[in-house]
């Protein structure tokens, strides 16, 4: 399997990640996600080991502002109620399976500093274009609920994620899935340890590939 991904526009570009990226990544991830939720070096090494082709970064005027994590998968063998450690085997992903037919998006990070600038669009078309030159049937999320924990008083999870869906309620990353045309299957329980604004729930969704070419 090769693939070297670069997508150029105006100031922005997104590429794979290299080797020589890894410190700057997990600087990054730590300023994302703080010291318990944020991967760390062995993880994005072995990463980039096992998948190098599903590691992507956007640069902005030169400066690396984000980056999303991924590997493949084949949806069937795992569980509806799969937890985040499980379907990324806790970020080393040695569960990887280059034959499979889903393309598992497990981190996606910008900048606080560059936040309101659409960057992360940058990234998930960067997953799209993956997910079709490996000829894959879709991309999977387990998208966090951020403002979840606002609503958890007399809402439930399920009544809170199709209210976004409904554009009831704005939530930062499934708001900003649903746009980029994720679709919602489920909402998993136990989702993400320590995920303590979504109250550990995460929503599983799905991207679908129309290209996709039955193998």
């Amino acid at each position: 399997m090769s693939l070297n991904l670069k997508m150029v526009k105006n100031d922005v570009i997104v590429r794979n990640i290299q080797d020589s990226d890894v410190r700057k990544i997990v600087d990054l991830s730590h300023k994302c996600f703080g010291s318990e939720m944020s991967l760390k070096s062995e993880h994005f090494k072995n990463q980039l080991k096992l998948f190098p082709e599903g590691q992507i970064c956007v640069e902005y005027k030169g400066k690396m502002v984000g980056n999303a994590s991924s590997l493949i998968v084949n949806m069937e063998d795992y569980s509806d109620e799969h937890c985040y450690e499980e379907i990324c085997d806790e970020g080393y992903i040695r569960n990887h399976n280059p034959t499979g037919n889903h393309l598992y998006g497990i981190e996606v990070g910008i900048d606080p500093d560059y936040r309101k600038m659409k960057l992360g669009r940058h990234l998930y078309n960067g997953r799209k274009k993956i997910c079709q030159d490996l000829n894959l049937k879709s991309i999977f999320i387990g998208g966090r609920m951020p403002f979840f924990y606002k609503y958890a008083d007399h809402l439930s999870a399920e009544e809170y994620v199709a209210k976004v869906q409904e554009e009831k309620i704005y939530d930062p990353v499934l708001t900003f899935q649903m746009r980029n045309g994720f679709e919602l299957k489920h909402v998993i329980k136990n989702y993400l340890p320590g995920d303590e604004a979504s109250l550990q729930y995460g929503a599983l969704m799905e991207w679908k590939n129309k290209d996709y070419q039955e193998k």
